[in-house]
This record gives structure tokens, C-alpha cells and sequence, in this order.
């Protein structure tokens, strides 16, 4: 991908980035309480909260209700047909796109574990969706992805191990078509993203993701304070 200078902020520092209100003249920091009310903005169903149980007895950490309604934004808004998704789990991701997807869309989502899987199409069922609904590939994400085809997906949706976000970019690119999104969960890293002074392998590749696709032609981006943080894109054309 091409690249163009852009202006750097003074700080590379997240911490302490807050919108500027209308009709104030100082922005604002939010405190825990308001995120916290932000992120259960939207409540989760009997289906989400049994594959969230499901999730945890497994020992995964599924997307948060925010970042999940906000999956099922984004796909709503993109009137997506065709979705891949990056990190199966138990279903709780899985079901907050579809649920924003186009009636006749169909998710194509990957996992590595087929105890996963099984345990998706459990709560995919429960939800209603018909098994046409979803393509469920089990596999590593990184070896199935080069087998789809060019610019054929309205939205990826990424949640796995940050170290390989830079390889998902750039088939991402390959894989959306010109308006598709790329969604990048987990982006802020518990908020060491946000501390300079945090060297774990994580947060410095997600601090490079975050500045390549800030700066990149080829992405019209946004960073979402949703879950862990959501960095969105979209596909220039």
C-alpha cells in the first residue's frame, strides 16, 4: 500500500482525548461511569448471554455488548450481503453482525478451534438464523483468507491475536470491495496503545496499525472507543 505524509499530532499519547461539546468551550473528559453507561447502551438477549456463558467456560473473552452493537451498526449501515469475520468463539460476535446484516447476507466466519465452532453453531441456531446464513471455516484465519475472492465482502471483522493485524490489512484490502469496512477489534490493548512507555510486542504493533492506516490513501478511518477499542476503515475506491 502507498503511503502520503500526513500531520502528526504533538503527542502521540491517547490518554485524555475527549470530543469538544457543542456549546461548550473546553472539551470534556469522560469518566468510567459514562463509558460504562455507553457500552451497555444496547442489552443483550437470553441467546447472547447463553453464548457468552458458553464463552467463558471455554476461557474466551467475547466483544462486549458497545462493541457488539456497534458491529451491528456498522453492518446495518454498510447493508452488508456478504461479511467475514475473523474469530468465531462461540457466537456472541457472529450474531451481532448477522443481526445487522441484510436478511439474505451470509457470514463467512474462521476459527482455529472447532470446539469454537461447534459450540457457534449452537447459538447461531438459537438466534434463528438458517445454517445458509453462515459459512463456518475452521482453520487458521491467515491460511483460509488468500482462498477467498477479490473484492467480493461489504465488511470484515478482525478479533485475534494483534501481532497478525498487519498481514489481516492487507488482505482485508484485497477481500472488500471500494466502500467495504474493516473492523479491527481489541485495538487499544487495555489502554497500553495509549501509554508510550508500554513496549509489549501488542501495543507497539498496534500503534504502527493505527498509524498506517491513519495515514494510508487507501483508508478512510475512524478509532472507536467501543470494548477495547474498534478501529474502523473504509475502503477507498
Amino acid at each position: 500500500m502507498g503511503h502520503t505524509a500526513a500531520p502528526q499530532p504533538a503527542s502521540t499519547d491517547l490518554r485524555g482525548i475527549a470530543p469538544r461539546l457543542c456549546g461548550r468551550s473546553q472539551p470534556r473528559r469522560y469518566d468510567i461511569d459514562a463509558l460504562d453507561f455507553a457500552g451497555s447502551y444496547v442489552a443483550e438477549d437470553t441467546v447472547l448471554a447463553t453464548a457468552r456463558a458458553r464463552a467463558a467456560e471455554l476461557g474466551l473473552a467475547p466483544v462486549a455488548p458497545g462493541l457488539g452493537a456497534a458491529l451491528r451498526m456498522l453492518a446495518a449501515a454498510a447493508s452488508a450481503k456478504a461479511v467475514v469475520e475473523v474469530g468465531t468463539g462461540t457466537g456472541v460476535s457472529g450474531v451481532w453482525l448477522l443481526r445487522g446484516m441484510r436478511p439474505d447476507g451470509v457470514l463467512t466466519t474462521i476459527d482455529v478451534e472447532t470446539e469454537h465452532q461447534r459450540q457457534a453453531r449452537k447459538t447461531f441456531v438459537e438466534a434463528g438464523f438458517a445454517p445458509g446464513r453462515t459459512r463456518i471455516i475452521a482453520g487458521r484465519a491467515l491460511d483460509v483468507l488468500p482462498r477467498l475472492a477479490d473484492t467480493a465482502y461489504d465488511l470484515i471483522f478482525v478479533d485475534a491475536e494483534p501481532v497478525e493485524y498487519a498481514a489481516y490489512l492487507a488482505e482485508a484490502y484485497r477481500l472488500l470491495r471500494a466502500g467495504g469496512m474493516l473492523a479491527l477489534a481489541g485495538i487499544l490493548a487495555g489502554g497500553r496503545v495509549g501509554d508510550a512507555t508500554a513496549r509489549d510486542p501488542d501495543s507497539v504493533t498496534l500503534r504502527e496499525i493505527l498509524k498506517t492506516v491513519r495515514d494510508a490513501d487507501e483508508w478512510t478511518p475512524a478509532l472507536l472507543p467501543a470494548g477495547d477499542g474498534l478501529l474502523c476503515a473504509v475502503k477507498r475506491g
